[in-house]
């Protein structure tokens, strides 16, 4: 799991992300329990969001259907948390864009300065280099309830 916090100027953008999206597309869901791409979407499932894995070689994952592609997923996607290396986060926030995503997240130890101005470009929110499940416990944001 992760573990590096670094507090500052994206709390606003994070805090609004978890209060808004009820439904996370994570890409790169792993199916192997021992890695964080796991783990941090089981546990923010276990917290009240509902997870929508995207994995080219799972059925399934964490009770929920796997797709192959974000491109996949009925009804299409709004916040898209990302477990994939850096060079494909620009691929991927280009798939997210065209899905109409409202917001992208790279998860801890993934930057990109491309995926970063698309993102930015299209109007998504955007985090990156931060744990999903460690912001959401420092900043004791709950899932927001579906209506």
């Amino acid at each position: 799991m992760c573990t590096l916090v670094l507090v500052g100027e994206q709390d606003d953008t994070i805090e609004r992300i978890l209060s808004m999206f009820n439904t996370i597309t994570v890409v790169g869901a792993s199916r192997h329990s021992d890695k964080a791409a796991y783990n941090v979407p089981f546990l923010m499932q276990r917290e009240g969001w509902k997870i929508i894995p995207v994995n080219p070689y799972a059925d399934r994952l964490y009770g929920e259907p796997a797709y192959r592609r974000i491109f996949d997923i009925p009804g299409g996607v709004t916040f898209v948390n990302v477990f994939r290396p850096a060079a494909e986060a620009p691929e991927v926030a280009q798939q997210a864009i065209d899905a109409g995503a409202s917001a992208l997240w790279l998860q801890l130890g993934i930057t990109s300065p491309r995926a970063r101005s698309m993102a930015r470009e299209a109007g998504l929110l955007y985090v990156e280099d931060r744990c999903l499940i460690v912001e959401q416990r420092r900043l004791g944001v709950s899932a927001p309830t579906v209506s």
